[in-house]
């Protein structure tokens, strides 16, 4: 295509929205553990500009949600119905979503009831799956809460693996609590959680046939994998024999997270672009956080809406 003055413009091969840690909950404004002032009833409505706006664009193939739809302060009789009105919003939006989990939607409910109502269908409990909207891109969605204190059963291994962990790495009776941990060692909270050998194993797999196919990835997590682009309070557990993985190939491009609510932005040694994105929860009445991404051949663009910062990331070319 050219433009009016005769230079070449590019079309994106597609876009989809975004939005992170709505954490809605029908109860009055509060702050976060740092003082952070969090609005709960404001933040679905966030959501419902967001899809009002997603649809009169009328070019997303798709939107993905990154995790934390409902808070943990929701009252626990609530939790059921507040999920499903969170997800009808969802609904509103005139083409597929997207879902991953966070850990606030684990203290609502177990994954067996949640993971139904957010269309995530698994085997034996897993959230993590792909998906390929054009042949030239995968999206890889993980499972970060695969080995978690929260949302298996007590007795599950899951949970009894993510204890043990815990207990190696943080001494403090409060299992969320960093006191008395050092740099990245603050990751180990129970606010967080890691990726299981099963799921290391299929994401190797889905590397491999993404390289075999020429595609190019995009790895979204509702946990961050990469200290240069969150507080490392709210980093997967493993983050970095994730991107070990990750690292072996050339095939992955962008990770994106939620999580870390003031967002952030990094490139890793390999050239990787991760983009942790800025939560809806913490908007104040009237301002937003969402956006939405063009994907081009040799770049993303994310183009954000208020309090969501624009972001090009634009890829190394092939060594």
């Amino acid at each position: 295509m050219v433009s009016s003055n005769g230079l070449a413009t590019m079309q994106p091969l597609f876009s989809f929205g975004l939005i992170s840690d709505v954490q809605y909950a029908d109860i009055p404004d509060g702050r976060s553990f740092l003082g952070v002032p969090r609005y709960y009833r404001h933040s679905i409505l966030v959501l419902r500009r967001a899809v009002k706006e997603w649809n009169t664009h009328q070019k997303h193939k798709f939107v993905i949600n990154f995790g934390d739809i409902v808070d943990g302060f929701c009252p626990i009789d609530q939790s059921l119905g507040t999920v499903k009105k969170v997800v009808d919003e969802f609904e509103m939006f005139r083409g597929p979503v997207y879902h991953m989990i966070g850990n606030h939607c684990l203290y609502n409910l177990p994954r067996s009831k949640l993971l139904p109502l957010l269309k995530i269908q698994t085997i034996d409990g897993h959230a993590y799956y792909d998906f390929s909207p054009v042949p030239e891109y995968r999206f890889v969605v993980l499972d970060g809460y695969d080995i978690s204190a929260i949302g298996w059963p007590q007795d599950h291994p899951k949970t009894l693996e993510a204890l043990k962990i815990l207990t190696e790495k943080n001494p403090n009776e409060d299992k969320n609590s960093p006191i008395n941990l050092e740099g990245l060692e603050r990751r180990f909270l129970m606010f967080n959680g890691a990726i299981g050998k099963e799921q290391m194993e299929w994401l190797d797999g889905v590397l491999l046939e993404a390289t075999k196919l020429k595609q190019k990835v995009v790895v979204c997590c509702h946990l961050p994998l990469d200290p240069g682009a969150a507080n490392e309070k709210g980093l997967l557990w493993n983050y970095d024999e994730v991107m070990n993985l990750i690292h072996r190939y050339n095939c992955v491009k962008v990770c994106l997270a939620g999580h870390y609510h003031k967002g952030g932005y990094s490139i890793d040694s390999h050239g990787i672009h991760h983009r942790v994105l800025e939560a809806a929860l913490e908007c104040p009445p009237g301002t937003d956080a969402f956006g939405n991404i063009d994907v081009y051949d040799d770049r993303i663009s994310l183009v954000g809406t208020d309090r969501m910062e624009s972001t090009d990331m634009h890829f190394n070319p092939p060594s």
